[in-house]
């Protein structure tokens, strides 16, 4: 007679089911991972807050304050909207390219994990509920900056990377509009009108200072990854001249000529604690810059990358803090 119970026999199955049920949990969890993974490099979060972060500076710099929180957040969640559908459509547009750089061949689109089709329908539901929610929050003016950012991005400067170094005047526009979806979003067109000078010019300096700002934000990305945008065919200044001497040129100017712009930033408000934190942010910045000039290798170009994200998240934070226009 055997000696093993029907209890010992069901055991083995016992053990398995925990097993499989973990697998199926791990399956789980990477998809879910995965899932993520695909939405933040379709929508490039860091940018998207880059963008509304330079909104909620404006709106609130010239007086956008009497809306109340819940203007402000409808205005942002659809700029959220319209800005993670511009970057889709450039990834759609740049499939080609991205497959052949290594720091973007892994995106959705060039990867081949959405399609093309499925890619614009995303693209334009995106478009229209943030454009919808901006109106709704904010009016039509500010949603109008919004639509012109995306359509500047998308139609201008994306084909003008494959065909002139300008490209990077062309998408520093781009960048400086989200400071005119505040300022309208606050009703600063009419307030100007209305003889309250001190808003327009501190929309007009924060939007100088973001446009000169891209410069050597984008030259330290042009020369970090030239090799990558010579091999994609994508005409960037440090492709077209590989001694980063143009690039160099361009991020010193930009960056010694956003010193009295930021100080201007400081004026409406007559704050000094925000006049020396300009100060400091556009020196920091602008002696990174010089450091890059003189050295042209990815050690400075990684550290004037670095420094212009810190510098303007401390400018932001301080004109946000001490700016207001009294």
């Amino acid at each position: 007679m055997s000696n093993v119970s029907p209890l010992s026999m069901a055991e083995p199955a016992v053990l398995i089911q925990p097993a499989e049920s973990d697998a199926e949990i791990a399956r789980l969890r990477a998809g879910v991972g995965a899932a993520i993974g695909d939405l933040s490099r379709l929508t490039r979060p860091r940018i998207a807050l880059m963008v509304l972060a330079t909104v909620v500076t404006a709106y609130w710099l010239t007086g956008g304050d009497r809306g109340g929180g819940v203007h402000l957040l409808g205005l942002l969640a659809g700029t959220a909207l319209v800005a993670a559908s511009s970057s889709i459509a450039n990834q759609i547009l740049e499939r080609d390219t991205d497959r052949l750089m290594p720091r973007t061949a892994r995106r959705p689109i060039a990867a081949g994990r959405l399609s093309v089709a499925g890619g614009w329908v995303i693209t334009a539901v995106s478009l229209a509920a943030g454009t919808a929610l901006a109106t709704a929050s904010a009016g039509w003016a500010a949603a109008s900056a919004a639509v012109a950012t995306w359509l500047l991005y998308v139609i201008v400067y994306t084909p003008l990377k494959k065909r002139t170094p300008l490209n990077t005047a062309v998408g520093a526009v781009a960048g400086a509009l989200p400071v005119a979806i505040g300022w309208l979003a606050a009703d600063g067109p009419a307030r100007l009108a209305a003889g309250e000078a001190a808003g327009g010019l501190t929309a007009a300096a924060l939007a100088t200072v973001l446009y000169l700002w891209q410069f050597p934000h984008f030259m330290a990305i042009a020369w970090l990854y030239r090799r990558q945008y010579a091999a994609a065919g994508l005409r960037m200044l440090t492709v077209d001249d590989p001694s980063g001497l143009r690039a160099a040129g361009q991020s010193l100017a930009a960056a010694l000529a956003m010193i009295p712009v930021s100080l201007v930033l400081a004026v409406p408000s007559g704050s000094v604690r925000l006049f020396l934190a300009a100060a400091v942010a556009a020196l920091v910045y602008c002696g990174a810059a010089v450091g890059f000039a003189i050295r042209r290798d990815d050690a400075s170009a990684r550290s004037l990358l670095l420094v212009s994200l810190g510098s303007l998240l401390a400018l932001l934070t301080a004109a946000v803090l001490f700016g207001q226009p009294r």
